[in-house]
Order: structure tokens, then sequence, then C-alpha cells
């Protein structure tokens, strides 16, 4: 059955004005009597969050856990209508049972004040203005390229100190000292090669880059680059290039360089060995300068990457960014958890408990979590929270999925460390065990 036109203006008035507490009640009030129990309890836990004394999202969450009362078949008689008040009147609802039931309901949600929040992998992504080559922000259409400025920042970012120290040395301290730049001749020329497990942060990390140093950022990858006609994909990579210059300061992200630079002495293609040519000429500047031109390329197999790119003034640094540390790990689940209906959730536990998950697992964690609760509520008919029973359950049933990353780079760390490449994964494989 389709949702009534109210209902739908009505959510997105919300989604326009999340804080309007009172508009969200009406909402919550309206799915309550359309049925819509569960789609209810969240706004309400919504409007709890940003109220937590509000008489009226408490006797909303309290109706809406209420156990329904009982169909009635047919009118009885008015002699064998029984005296005494029904359970579902109003006048005779018990009170003291609601707060029994909702105990955990109205904050804290959380266990502990949490830290600043970060976006891990999973992160939701921000909203970004499109610009022309020159950068004008009117899309005229004559760029094949998407450039985005955004307000993503490294605090934005939890945990990961030793990335952030890395990319302040890099990129960031040289971008914000002209003066002391100048004095040491240090160019804004070069680039870095971040590497790592599968969804731990590498995009979000190179977006908060560009927000950091107020730059422009294009994001690309292979399927943006590769086309079937020869020459095309040489012609692709210029314009990239000629875009991001004329964009500078711009940082340029290079999503899986590891198909766009493959090693050549492994490639049969020949238009494949013409395309990492032309990529290298590019981030040598040959057609043009690079200057104020950041190149951040992302991998999740530097070893298949062609050892030419990384040669000093091409990605000429290689930073691995590891699965997020405790506090990152802390701050993501409270991003994936805080617009849910949750009770009594212990963060600091949850981050003990989830060592090795990468930023997308949490993600996941945080959903099964809720599916759990969902179908529980189902089965009993009776709408609940989502507690830590949940995501303790949700977690006995899932692995880190950086292992098998781990199992591969280990060898590599071990037996093919030419010139010290991966003594940064190397210690950290040691720290933790794996070795």
């Amino acid at each position: 059955m389709s949702e009534s036109p109210l209902l739908t203006s009505l959510r997105a008035a919300v989604d326009a004005a999340p804080d309007d507490v009172p508009l969200r009640l009406h909402l919550a009030q309206l799915l309550l009597d359309a049925g819509h129990s569960q789609d209810a309890i969240t706004h309400v836990a919504a409007a709890l969050q940003r109220d937590p004394g509000n008489a009226e999202a408490q006797a909303l969450i309290a109706r809406a856990v209420a156990p329904p009362a009982p169909a009635v078949s047919a009118p009885a008689p008015a002699a064998e209508v029984p005296a005494q008040p029904t359970a579902s009147a109003p006048a005779s609802y018990d009170w003291t049972r609601a707060e029994n039931e909702l105990s955990e309901v109205i904050p804290p949600r959380f266990v502990q004040p949490q830290q600043p929040e970060p976006e891990g992998e999973a992160e939701p992504q921000e909203p970004h203005l499109p610009l022309t080559v020159d950068g004008s922000g009117e899309d005229d259409g004559s760029s094949l390229w998407e450039v985005e400025t955004g307000d993503v920042r490294l605090a934005d970012v939890g945990g990961m100190h030793e990335v952030k120290e890395r990319l302040e040395a890099a990129f960031l301290a040289p971008m914000r000292n002209p003066e002391l730049r100048k004095l040491y001749g240090k160019s804004l020329r070069g680039g870095l090669l971040m590497y790592g497990p599968p969804g731990c942060g590498k995009t979000y990390i190179a977006r908060a880059v560009a927000g950091e140093l107020g730059a422009r950022f294009m994001s690309v990858s292979i399927s943006d680059v590769l086309d079937m006609y020869i020459g095309n994909s040489e012609r692709n990579l210029r314009e990239l290039f000629e875009t991001a210059r004329r964009n500078a300061p711009c940082v340029l992200f290079l999503d899986e360089i590891d198909a766009l630079g493959a090693k050549r002495s492994q490639l049969r293609n020949s238009a494949m060995r013409n395309t990492v040519n032309q990529l290298l000429t590019e981030l040598d500047g040959v057609n043009g300068t690079n200057e104020g031109v950041f190149v951040l390329a992302a991998t999740n197999h530097p070893w298949d990457v062609d050892t030419a790119l990384r040669r000093p003034g091409r990605l000429d640094r290689m930073l691995l960014v590891l699965p997020p540390d405790a506090p990152a790990r802390e701050s993501i689940l409270h991003h994936h958890l805080k617009d849910r209906p949750v009770a009594n959730i212990d963060l600091a536990k949850l981050a003990k408990k989830t060592d090795g998950f990468s930023g997308a697992d949490l993600a996941h964690l945080c959903e099964s979590a809720a599916e759990r609760a969902l179908l529980d509520s189902i089965r009993t008919g009776r709408a609940r929270m989502i507690e830590m029973s949940d995501l303790l359950g949700a977690l006995g049933q899932l692995r880190p999925s950086t292992g098998p990353w781990f199992a591969s780079a280990r060898n590599v760390a071990q037996f093919a460390n030419e010139g010290g490449s991966y003594d940064e994964l190397l210690a950290y494989l040691k720290r933790k065990k794996l070795l």
C-alpha cells in the first residue's frame, strides 16, 4: 500500500528541519495512527535525543511499545458488557509498567560521552560543488571531470594519529608555511601512495586533505580513464591533469592505482602499457607544471604497482592506512548508531571487541544489530530499541574482512621488502603477532 501524500510531505519537512521536535513528533503521531510503529519509534527516539524531558515524546514511545488491544469480533449486548474498564482505555493506562518496559529508552543512549565523530570508510558523503575547468563554479558542461569542494577536515577523522602526522609533514605543513617553504626550497610537487586493507577510509582521508588545504578535489578511478579505442585513454589522462592544473591548488585522487598503473612487465596489452607511460609523463609534468597539484593515490595491492610510479617526483612517499584504532572505532560506531533507536550502548566495550575491524566492517555490524532488533520486534509484535545484546550477538557472527589482506601482505613484507618499502607494515605485523 502506498504512503499517503501527507506522510510523504511530513517526511520531507522533517528531513529539511531535523531539529524541529514538534514537527517530528507530529509525524510520529501520524505514523503510529497508520500502524508504522517502527518508523514512529525512530522519530520519537530522535526527538528524545534533542529534548530528553519532552512529555509528548515519552507518551508516544510508551504508546508505540504498548501491546495491542485484543480485537473484538462483534459488539456484545449491553447487558453482557463487563463492569471493569478495559486495559486499553487511556484513563487506566499503567504508566509504571510502561516506564519499566522502557527503562533505558530515555538517555543515556550510550554508556559514556563520545569523542568527536569521524567517518572511517564507511562514512556518509559530503555535498560537493561541481566546478568547471576554470574554477568558476558554473557547470557549463565543458569539462569531462568533476571538480569538487567540501568541508571534510582531518579533525573529522577519528584516531589515525600516525597517518595524520605523515600527511602533515608531506603536504599540510609546507602549504601552511609559504615563507618557510620558500626558504627551504620545498616544492609543492610530488605525490603520496596510500595502501592498506580495503574499507579503512583511504578515500575519506584524501577528501580530508583537500579540505585541510582549502583545495579542490578530483576523484578518478580506472573506469573514468580507460577507453576501448586506442589513444583515448592517454587523451583522458592528459585532460585530467590539465583540469587539475587549471584548478590548482587541487588534490587529485587516483583510486585503484594498481589497475591504472599496473607493472608494465606484466602487461601483454600494448594499449595499457601506453596508458601507464602517459601517467608517468603527466606525473613528471612534461606537458605543464604540476605546482599546486597534490597527487594522492590509493591501492589495496601496492606490490602490483609499477615501480616507476614510486620514483622521486612521482608517488615518492608511501603511507600505510591500517584498520581504525580504538578511538576511531568508537567514533565510527557512534556515527552509525546515533540516528537509530538505541539504548544503553557501551561503545568502549564494543571498540575493544572489534580490534582489526575495518570501517566497513563496523558499519555492517551496526546494520546487522538493527536487523536483529527489527526481526525480534516483528516476531514478538512489540517494537523495541536496539540494545547491547543485539550488537554482541551480531559481533559473534562476524569476522574482520581484513584477514585475507594481511595474509597476502605478510608474504610481501617478509620476502619482497625491497628498499624497506614495507618496513611500516612489517612492524605492524610483528606488533600484532601476525608473523
